[in-house]
């Protein structure tokens, strides 16, 4: 049985929203859409990484009360979750890309430390770093 890492979570404010961020904007694919109640099970995986997941998922019951999903949400709109990291092959023609798709980016490509990097935010506030080496 192999084992390792397979869905990483992130509390966005507006699951629909998220969604189409995601796919619409970064070109991520729907893996899982699954209901239970008010509870929603929401994936989405890179089209080049299909053993990896990222979860959006609400802050909310069965997870925390109710008190801890607004202080939750609250700490995603500051921007003060812990940044992801997108790697691309092309750091600047990534952020064209994205840029004329709607993305609002917080920092424009960047060299720096043999790496070309930019900045952006999802629209619950989470910070995303996208990467890409210089060729060696």
């Amino acid at each position: 049985m192999s084992q390792g890492v397979g869905v990483v979570g992130l509390y966005v404010h507006d699951q629909d929203e998220a969604l189409e961020f995601y796919t619409g904007k970064l070109g991520f694919k729907v893996h899982t859409d699954a209901r239970n109640g008010d509870y929603r099970w929401l994936t989405v995986q890179h089209p080049d990484q299909p053993l990896f997941q990222l979860g959006l998922f609400k802050p909310s019951a069965p997870m925390v009360d109710a008190a801890t999903a607004q202080a939750l949400q609250a700490l995603v709109a500051k921007g003060a979750m812990p940044p992801l990291v997108l790697a691309v092959a092309d750091c600047r023609a990534a952020y064209e890309r994205m840029r004329a798709a709607g993305v609002e980016f917080t920092q424009e490509p960047t060299e720096r430390y043999g790496a070309v990097d930019a900045s952006f935010r999802d629209p619950s506030g989470n910070g995303w770093k996208m990467i890409s080496r210089k060729a060696q």
